[in-house]
């Protein structure tokens, strides 16, 4: 997740004292732990964002068992409240702290240059240092298959959107894609909050764009609250970060999924083994970080067949997002050629993409 702007909400004093304080060596004849740290930018609940980096911490601790201590710092606004809590976790000992916000990506950096030998994760960040390494997913491939399961049951969609930043615009630009490529019709209507989590706002945004028509929705914030609007109204909509069956089960069309378990044992793993070396990771349906589930009881077999056949092509390398057919280029939603025909986007320029693609109702100004 990018930067948050509105989380104001500081951990006490005592809470984090209480958070932080030293582990217990009960056993001095085994080898202490290594301690792995996570900071969340937003509440932990039970979906979400959030939900998905603390199901990767628990996914740490049950594969690595008693050689790994985990904890995590929920509600950390990022900037100085950041920067504390990330150093306050270095100075109690942790050797790899993991940060998943963009947000977190300078505070970490300028943390991990006072902690040399502690390792630093910046998740979605994009700067590296030698203790430092970035890891982001490709969300964008999943939002294209939820397009597709989308466009097979609606024609006009809504998407409540954070910031207009490069990988929520890869998301709803793959997610038009998506529709298009089966109901060349199909329209998204975006509304930007300026947030990333705020449930009221997310719910009245979503409100909004079912009142102007809006069939099936999709989202880039922090919240269940689009999931439940949906629901509340008899809408469809594509569930983010985690499956909101839960919370919607006559609404959701399909999960994107984020799977961070396998990447974050890893990585802790290294660290035990002293092998652990800064990189960037940027991995998607293929390296097994995204994953299209958990469809709804009112999508059709055949949707489901269709989205699932598209996604192994995508695993295979056969189905890149962001390409255009060799008949036809694909121009954004002022008219101008986006991609060349028979052509496709590099990963510099995807990383850098600034523009809405044909389909989409609005503009990368909020």
């Amino acid at each position: 997740m990018y930067k948050n702007l509105v989380a104001r909400c500081a951990l006490s004093a005592l809470a984090v004292a209480s958070f932080l304080s030293p582990i217990s060596t009960a056993h001095a004849q085994t080898p202490a732990p290594v301690r792995a740290a996570f900071v969340y930018v937003a509440p932990l609940t039970d979906a979400g964002w959030v939900r998905q980096h603390e199901q990767g911490r628990l996914a740490v601790q049950a594969a690595l068992g008693n050689r790994v201590e985990t904890r995590y710092v929920e509600n950390v606004p990022e900037g100085a409240d950041a920067e504390r809590v990330i150093r306050d976790l270095a100075q109690q000992g942790a050797r790899i702290i993991f940060t998943p916000s963009f947000g977190y990506m300078e505070p970490t950096l300028k943390v991990a240059r006072e902690f040399p030998d502690v390792k630093f994760e910046s998740i979605t960040g994009y700067k590296t240092a030698p203790n430092v390494a970035t890891a982001n997913a490709r969300y964008y491939e999943g939002r294209y298959l939820a397009g597709v399961a989308a466009g097979r049951m609606a024609t006009q969609a809504g998407y409540v959107a954070g910031f207009p930043i490069p990988e929520v615009i890869q998301g709803i630009n793959a997610f038009t894609l998506g529709m298009r490529s089966v109901n060349p019709r199909a329209t998204v209507k975006v509304v930007w909050l300026g947030e990333w989590f705020n449930p009221p706002r997310e719910r009245d945004a979503a409100m909004t764009l079912m009142n102007q028509g809006a069939e099936v929705l999709a989202f880039h914030t922090g919240s269940t609250a689009v999931m439940t609007a949906a629901q509340e109204r008899g809408r469809l909509a594509v569930a983010y970060h985690s499956d909101m069956r839960r919370m919607a089960p006559d609404a959701q069309v399909v999960a994107v999924t984020h799977l961070w378990g396998d990447y974050y044992t890893r990585r802790v793993q290294a660290v035990l083994d002293g092998t652990w070396q800064s990189a960037s990771v940027w991995g998607g349906v293929k390296e097994g970080m995204i994953r299209v589930e958990a469809f709804g009881s009112k999508v059709p077999a055949a949707v489901r067949d269709e989205v699932q056949a598209r996604q192994a092509d995508m695993a295979a390398g056969r189905l890149p997002v962001f390409a255009a057919a060799r008949t036809a280029p694909v121009r954004d939603n002022q008219g101008r050629t986006v991609i060349e025909a028979g052509q496709a986007l590099s990963d510099a320029q995807i990383l850098g993409m600034n523009w809405l693609v044909e389909g989409v109702q609005g503009s990368v100004d909020r």
